[in-house]
């Protein structure tokens, strides 16, 4: 009895083990993420979500993964880092796109963790994991069975021998494992090293972008790496990976290719505008000064000006920038914005309109028309709004804003199963799951018993909470 109490401690203390090995591979905001029991924070825009699209798209494309419907996901940090964390979705810091000067830095970037994708790395990581722990739970076995037999022994014969045996027996084969996982992983970073310079070469893009974001992250990692063992890394040491990756990138016919001056200034634009939205304003008008009079400086400068109060200087920036280029949605988007946040949504209706027409009816600009359509007070615009936001989160069914003002808008039409439902579905969202459990039960008793608008309420009810 005795030696299956210690067995169960020791295999208790494996499974944690192995549980710390698993987050330490895991990119550092997945392990956040999963330690925290939520998803990342996350940016929506569509803009730098319609251009990291299109970034993607023939990556995609020759890498087989077309029809995989991979999404693009910005996460709300300003570090630069990249990461895939399950087979759907490459996530991307918001940093990284404005770190990165040229399309093609990013672009290598995105073909790396494209490399990662179509190679199945994760799920074959989880293999490797799954191996080490049955490994590990027989060393422990094996060593805690030696542990005991020493402890048995010493108390007769005064010799610890075989208990030290049995403590080593169990360190050893951990250490060894846990070396071979991080060997596996660095294996892994250079296959997606060499996958993303295949794709690249395939698309006819440049990997000289790939190696110069490469190349810059070993000038600064290389004081940390000093000193450091390769064999407990999870990546290639910087400078051994760079000198590789500048071997076979630097064959490629088109190394030395250039961006198109148009995406460059469509990556300029969005880097401004993450700028803007993102940093403070003395940093925006450090990097966008008055002297600057590109699109991209006079777009920064005008969402600053807004974001920091000055709506009527703003709005007079913005308009001279849709003179310039008067069919780009997002000048209509931002001067609608503008006006809702400045609590003038009647006015904020108009270019939110034009920006919904230009952009194809891009779902995240339908919420933003739908939301001044409701917050306009006009009962008029009811049935427009509850249109609208139907179709948007039709194709954007995990957006709360979309639940949230549709809820309103059926409610100012007086429709209140409809509107605890989109309520409910609002706080499923959000991670509440009472609220919505409670919002649904109530939506249930509204609604005709097997009616769409029931079996979804039903659904939300017996539903456990949503997780990334």
């Amino acid at each position: 009895m005795l030696l299956q109490i210690a067995l169960r401690k020791k295999v208790t203390a494996l499974t944690a083990l192995v549980t710390a090995v698993a987050i330490a591979l895991l990119p550092m905001p997945a392990a956040q993420a999963q330690a925290q029991g939520k998803g990342p924070p996350i940016l929506r825009d569509t803009e730098t979500e319609q251009l990291l699209r299109e970034y993607t798209r023939p990556i995609l494309r020759v890498a087989g993964l077309e029809k995989q419907n991979i999404q693009m996901v910005i996460i709300n940090e300003a570090s630069f880092n990249a990461f895939v964390a399950d087979g759907r979705r490459i996530f991307v810091n918001y940093g990284a796109i404005l770190q990165s000067e040229t399309p093609n830095q990013i672009i290598g970037v995105l073909a790396h963790e494209t490399g990662h994708l179509a190679g199945g790395h994760l799920s074959k990581l989880r293999e490797q994991l799954a191996n080490a722990q049955t490994q590990m739970i027989i060393a422990m076995l094996l060593g805690a069975g030696a542990i005991v037999a020493g402890t048995t022994r010493s108390s007769s014969a005064g010799n610890n021998g075989l208990a030290n045996a049995g403590a080593a027996a169990i360190a050893g084969p951990q250490e060894m494992i846990r070396r071979s996982l991080l060997s596996y992983q660095r294996q892994q970073e250079e296959n997606a090293d060499r996958a993303g310079v295949k794709f690249l070469t395939a698309t006819q893009q440049s990997p000289k972008g790939m190696y110069e974001t490469f190349k810059r992250f070993t000038s600064e990692s290389l004081f940390a790496a000093r000193g450091a063992d390769p064999y407990l890394q999870s990546h290639p040491m910087p400078a051994e990976r760079v000198a590789a990756l500048q071997e076979f990138a630097s064959s490629s016919p088109y190394w030395d290719k250039k961006d198109d001056p148009a995406l460059q200034l469509r990556h300029d634009m969005v880097r401004a505008k993450i700028s803007a939205f993102m940093e403070r304003p003395e940093t925006v008008y450090r990097r966008y000064p008055q002297t600057n009079d590109s699109m991209p400086a006079r777009y920064a400068r005008a969402i600053s000006t807004y974001l920091h109060g000055d709506l009527r200087s703003a709005l007079a920036q913005i308009d001279a920038l849709i003179q310039v280029q008067p069919n780009n949605p997002y000048f209509y988007e931002v001067r609608g914005q503008a006006l809702l946040e400045s609590g003038k949504p009647a006015e904020a209706i108009a270019p939110l309109r034009k920006a919904v027409q230009l952009s194809n009816n891009a779902p995240l600009i339908e919420m933003l028309l739908g939301q001044a359509l409701v917050g306009a007070d006009n009962k008029a615009y009811t049935d427009d709004a509850v249109r609208i936001l139907r179709a948007a989160v039709a194709r954007e069914p995990e957006a709360v804003l979309g639940y949230t003002q549709l809820a309103m808008a059926y409610g100012r039409k007086g429709d209140y199963a409809e509107a605890d439902l989109a309520s409910a579905q609002a706080a499923y969202l959000r991670g509440d799951n009472k609220t919505a459990r409670e919002l649904a039960t109530r939506a249930k008793t509204r609604f005709a018993v097997g009616t769409p608008g029931w079996v979804k309420a039903d659904d939300i009810v017996a539903a456990k909470p949503p997780r990334d």
